[in-house]
């Protein structure tokens, strides 16, 4: 299975993602990171995935070339993350055919009602624990 884990500003969820994708799928999963800039994408290389790349024009074509989008849920919102995210990124990840798992972390002045607050960690936890759930459904996780 393909995935793709999109940051930006200094790449710190991905790489908390990135690392914890990787210890939990040594060799099921094929990570891209997908930077927003260049600082996002190697921060997220160096955490473990296979390939990276950045910007919009990567953003834009590998967005339907994958299985699974992860990120926080600020990746679908035009201008997030203090603008880095263009509004052809945010159309061609929400667009994209893959399934999308996010956390609901924005700082774009938008409440997401309904979801209770937790501590970063436990939210890449739960993350995590879907993946499996995609990826090995013949296993009981």
């Amino acid at each position: 299975m393909r995935v793709a884990v999109v940051d930006g500003q200094g790449g710190g969820i991905g790489k908390h993602i990135v690392e914890k994708l990787r210890r939990e799928f040594p060799e099921d999963l094929e990570i891209l990171a997908l930077g927003t800039n260049a600082l996002a994408t190697s921060v997220m290389l160096r955490a473990g995935a296979n390939e990276g790349a950045t910007g919009e024009s990567a953003i834009v074509y590998n967005a339907g070339r994958v299985d699974l989008i992860i990120g926080p849920v600020s990746i679908l919102i035009p201008n997030a993350m203090l603008g880095e995210l263009t509004t052809g990124m945010a159309a061609a990840l929400s667009a994209s055919p893959a399934k999308k798992i996010l956390l609901p972390l924005t700082r774009s002045g938008i409440e997401i009602i309904g979801l209770r607050s937790e501590p970063l960690p436990h939210l890449i936890s739960e993350l995590v624990q879907r993946v499996k759930e995609l990826v090995l459904p013949e296993r009981k996780v």
